[in-house]
C-alpha cells in the first residue's frame, strides 16, 4: 500500500529535482571550480596580492547571507525567492567571465557568492515542499552525491577550460546549463504561497551576517594574519560581540531571520553542529588529498582526481543507502552515528599518510572516509527539517547550511595552518588532529532522540 502511494510522488518530482540538482551542481562547483585557474587570473588581471579574494569573496557571501534566504523563502514563498537567486546567479556568472580587472571579478563573485548561497539553501528547503518526510532523505542524498563529486571534479574542469580554452569559461559555463535549471525550474516546482506579512528583520539580518563574515574572515585568513595577531583577536572580540548581540535583537524581531526556537530545538542544533564537523572532515579531504597525491606522489591534477575515485565511490554509495535507510525518521539517529564513527575511521586511516603509503592502503582509506562522510551531511538536514513546522523549514535549513559551511571554510583554513613544506610528513598529522574534533560528532549525534512516528 505504501509503494502504491508513493509512487505519484516519484513522478511528479522528477522535474523539479532535474532543476534543483542542476542549481545545486552549479553552486557547489562554483566554489571549487576556480582554484586552478587562479594563476592564469592573477596573470591576465593582475593583483596577485589579492588573488585569494577571488575565493573568499564567494564564500564570504554566500556564507553570510544563508540565514536571510532561509527566512525570506518561508515569508515570500520559496519558489519565487529560488527563481530570483538563479537568475541573479546567472548574471553574476556573465559579469565573472567578462570581468576586465580584478576588482571588477572580485565584486561579481561575491554577487554570485550571494546568488549560490540562497541556490543551495532555497533548495534543500524546496524539497520539504516537494517531498513527505520520508522521502526527504533519498532526495537530500542525491543532493550530497552532487556536492561530493563537484567538489572533487571542479579543479578539474577549472584546469582543463583553463588550458584548452580560458580561465574565463570556469564562468560562462554557468550560464547555458542554469538557463536550462531555470526554465525547468519556472515551468514544475510547485508554487509556495506567501506565509507571512511581517516586516523583514533587517537588523537580525545585518547582525547575522556581520558575524557570518567575521568568522569566515577569522577563517579564511588567520594562518597568514597569525592566529594571536592583534588583527585576528580583534576581528574576534567583534565576531563575538555582534553574535552576542543576536539573541536579543531576535527576541524582539516579529519576524526573525533566525527563530530562537531553531536556536532552542535540539534536532536543530545537533544537525547544525554534526553539520559543523562532518564539513571540516570533508573539506579537509576534497580540497588537501588531491594536493597530497600531486606533490608527494608526483601525478597530474588529472590523475589524482582518478586516484580519488574510491572516495568518490563511497561517498555515493553511502549517500545514496542512506538516503533509503532514513526512510524512516526512527533510523536518522543511527545512520548519523554510524557515519560520523566511520569518518573518524577514515581520518585514522589517512593519518598513516606519508611518503611510502601504498596504493593498496591509499584505496582503502579514501573508500572509508567517502563512505563516513557520505552518509552524514543530508541526514543531518533530514533531521532538522523532520523536526520543525513546514513553515519553518526554510529557517531550518538555511541553520544547517549555515554551520556546514563555517565549517567547510574552518576545516580548510585550519587544516592548511596544521601542514608545514614536507607535505609527505605533515599531512598524516593533519589528519590526526582533526580526528578528535570530528569524534564529538559522534557523541553528538548519539544526542539525538528517536520520534516516536514520523512527522
Amino acid at each position: 500500500m505504501t509503494a502504491v502511494l508513493d509512487a505519484p510522488v516519484r513522478i511528479s518530482t522528477r522535474a523539479p529535482m532535474t532543476a534543483l540538482v542542476l542549481a545545486v551542481l552549479l553552486a557547489s562547483l562554483d566554489s571549487t571550480i576556480v582554484a586552478t585557474a587562479l594563476p592564469h587570473i592573477a596573470g591576465d588581471l593582475g593583483g596577485f596580492q589579492n588573488i585569494a579574494w577571488v575565493t573568499a569573496g564567494y564564500l564570504l557571501a554566500s556564507t553570510a547571507v544563508t540565514p536571510l534566504w532561509g527566512k525570506l523563502g518561508d515569508m515570500l514563498g520559496r519558489k519565487r525567492l529560488y527563481l530570483v537567486a538563479t537568475a541573479t546567479f546567472l548574471l553574476a556568472s556573465a559579469l565573472c567571465g567578462l570581468a576586465q580587472d580584478l576588482p571588477q571579478l572580485i565584486a561579481a563573485r561575491a554577487l554570485q557568492g550571494v546568488a549560490g548561497g540562497g541556490m543551495i539553501v532555497l533548495t534543500f528547503a524546496l524539497v520539504g515542499d516537494i517531498a513527505a518526510p520520508g522521502e526527504r532523505g533519498r532526495y537530500q542524498g542525491m543532493f550530497g552525491t552532487v556536492y561530493g563529486v563537484a567538489s572533487i571534479f571542479g579543479p578539474l574542469l577549472g584546469g582543463l577550460f583553463t588550458d584548452q580554452l580560458s580561465w574565463r569559461w570556469a564562468f560562462l559555463i554557468n550560464v547555458p546549463v542554469g538557463l536550462v535549471a531555470l526554465v525547468i525550474a519556472a515551468r514544475s516546482l510547485p508554487a509556495t504561497p506567501r506565509r507571512s506579512a511581517a516586516r523583514i528583520d533587517y537588523l537580525g539580518a545585518l547582525l547575522t551576517a556581520a558575524a557570518a563574515t567575521g568568522l569566515v574572515l577569522i577563517a579564511s585568513f588567520g594562518s597568514d594574519w597569525g592566529w594571536t595577531s592583534p588583527a585576528v583577536l580583534a576581528l574576534a572580540v567583534v565576531t563575538i560581540s555582534l553574535a552576542a548581540l543576536v539573541i536579543p535583537v531576535e527576541r524582539r524581531a516579529a519576524a526573525p531571520i533566525l527563530p530562537l526556537s531553531m536556536l532552542t530545538s535540539r534536532p536543530v542544533v545537533i544537525a547544525s553542529l554534526v553539520g559543523f564537523v562532518a564539513n571540516v572532515a570533508m573539506f579537509s579531504a576534497l580540497v588537501y588529498l588531491p594536493t597530497y597525491l600531486q606533490v608527494v606522489g608526483g601525478v597530474s591534477a588529472t590523475a589524482s582526481g582518478v586516484h580519488m575515485l574510491p572516495l568518490v565511490i563511497g561517498l555515493v554509495l553511502s549517500q545514496s543507502l542512506a538516503g533509503r535507510w532514513i526512510a524512516d525518521p526512527r533510523r536518522v539517529r543511527d545512520v548519523l552515528v554510524a557515519g560520523m564513527a566511520i569518518t573518524v575511521a577514515g581520518l585514522l586511516l589517512l593519518g598513516t599518510l606519508d611518503a611510502d603509503t601504498t596504493q593498496l592502503v591509499l584505496v582503502g582509506a579514501f573508500l572509508v572516509m567517502g563512505i563516513g562522510i557520505g552518509m552524514v551531511p543530508m541526514v543531518a538536514l533530514t533531521a532538522a527539517q523532520n523536526a520543525v513546522p513546514a513553515d519553518d523549514i526554510g529557517a531550518a535549513s538555511a541553520a544547517v547550511t549555515f554551520f556546514r559551511s563555517i565549517g567547510a571554510a574552518f576545516g580548510v583554513t585550519a587544516f592548511g595552518a596544521l601542514l608545514t613544506g614536507d607535505i609527505a610528513h605533515s599531512i598524516g598529522t593533519a589528519f590526526l588532529w582533526i580526528a578528535p574534533l570530528v569524534a564529538v560528532g559522534v557523541v553528538l549525534a548519539a544526542l539525538l532522540r528517536k520520534p516516536a512516528v514520523s512527522r
